[in-house]
């Protein structure tokens, strides 16, 4: 995946105002070599522990919002304290991940760097955090909320049932009933169901799919 290097102080673009500063602070402690991809549909950022004469590696969407993006940072962060204070020995989503991710998200809460919006829903969020920001459906709307209306794109649970949708690559669905949390929808080429979060970006039928 195509990856860019910004000097660091670019990186304040990508930021919340009055965040840079607390963010260079832990690039430059934990020597972090961090890179800005193009958009990933599965993962919003991702993190490498230094090996040999490597630092550690961080890559964060680069299509994010300032908010969606400095989140997604620090949940990379988090991975690489918790790899400096415990190795390989834990789980790497476990409860050793989930304190540091929350103290670490603490250090931005209440300084007026998020919105009121998304600052509450990370406070929700605390009590019981989830493996991936993705995962996390209140907070991923609330900060879609703060996308720009051009980039937004159409979300499984805005179509109708029964209607036709298509994902990158052009594989054709059509939606079926809501099961749980997903969406069963079946892909018309092969019969086969799929299960699709309400948040998966995806084409409606009769718009051009890349």
């Amino acid at each position: 995946m195509p990856k860019k290097e910004y000097p660091l102080q670019q990186l304040s673009h990508f930021l919340p105002p009055g965040s840079f500063e607390m963010v260079a602070a832990y690039l430059h402690s934990y020597k972090v070599h961090l890179s800005i991809t193009r958009e990933r549909r599965t993962v919003l950022g991702d993190y490498r522990h230094a090996h040999q004469d490597r630092n550690h590696r961080i890559s964060v969407n680069g299509n994010l919002n300032p908010y969606a993006f400095l989140i997604t940072l620090i949940h990379e962060l988090a991975h690489l304290v918790t790899f400096e204070k415990f190795g390989n020995r834990v789980l790497s989503h476990g409860k050793e991940w989930k304190q540091v991710y929350r103290s670490l998200l603490e250090n931005f809460l209440g300084k007026q760097l998020f919105p009121a919006d998304v600052e509450q829903a990370l406070l929700r969020s605390l009590h019981d955090l989830p493996a991936s920001s993705c995962a996390d459906e209140p907070l991923m709307r609330v900060l879609r909320n703060h996308d720009h209306p051009d980039e937004r794109g159409t979300l499984v649970e805005e179509i109708q049932e029964g209607a036709l949708f298509a994902i990158e690559g052009g594989r054709m669905f059509r939606k079926g009933k809501k099961l749980r949390k997903r969406y069963q929808c079946k892909e018309l080429a092969t019969g086969k169901l799929y299960l699709f979060s309400g948040l998966y970006e995806v084409y409606p039928a009769g718009n051009e799919v890349a």
